[in-house]
């Protein structure tokens, strides 16, 4: 049985619907892109799966399908005719539980970050990686409409550089070093309903060892 923390904030992952494309596995396109010291793994969007596409993204491999994903709902709510953790279309749309207890099975914990600190105060040594829920635009097709939906993304370092991992994107955006890091991640954050999980292991969030001992707000 897993067991899931409370979040301060429950949030609701929805990401723009996309065409299938013949060829495609059940969760979605993944590619490994050569980089100047090694590859980086990137799951791009398929349906609403963008919690799957997240967290493959940020362990950097294929772990999670929407397999996987439905049976950590239904552990979630057992009882429950409509899952209140997935979209009732079965097209994903994967709430924060289900991203919750998908890192405790791979021994890991997502510590919700409280956008009043700093991202100074991050102890970025002690984070595996991020996981960003942000508004994104919808799409028809190749036509944006004026709306806004709830969409995961992933971000983490690789070969010494911090890349965006977003599934929306044709391929891993370098971001940089942790200066670029830290100016990214407050860019995201200054949006009003944007959240943040940070990715860690299990001793660091029991330790608190995200944060920098020396950090005003600690």
């Amino acid at each position: 049985m897993i067991i899931v923390h409370s979040v301060a904030v429950i949030l609701t992952a929805c990401c723009r619907k996309q065409r299938t494309i013949s060829g495609l596995s059940q969760v979605g396109s993944a590619s490994s892109f050569s980089m100047s010291d090694g590859e980086v793994f990137h799951e791009k969007q398929r349906l609403e799966l963008c919690a799957i596409h997240a967290l493959n993204n940020v362990l950097q491999e294929r772990v999670f399908t929407k397999e996987t994903a439905d049976d950590i709902c239904k552990r979630l709510a057992p009882q429950c005719v409509v899952n209140p953790h997935r979209s009732v279309l079965g097209t994903g749309n994967y709430d924060v539980n289900v991203i919750m207890a998908a890192l405790q099975s791979r021994d890991l914990a997502a510590v919700w970050w409280d956008k009043r600190r700093m991202v100074q105060s991050l102890c970025m040594s002690k984070v595996q990686g991020f996981i960003l829920n942000v508004p994104s635009r919808v799409s028809l097709g190749i036509v944006s409409l004026p709306l806004r939906r709830r969409h995961w993304l992933a971000v983490r370092q690789v070969n010494g550089q911090y890349y965006n991992l977003d599934s929306k994107l044709k391929g891993p955006a370098c971001i940089g070093g942790e200066a670029e890091l830290r100016a990214f991640l407050s860019e995201q954050l200054s949006q009003e309903v944007a959240e943040m999980l940070l990715v860690v292991r299990r001793d660091v969030e029991e330790d608190g060892s995200w944060l920098n001992p020396d950090s005003p707000n600690n």
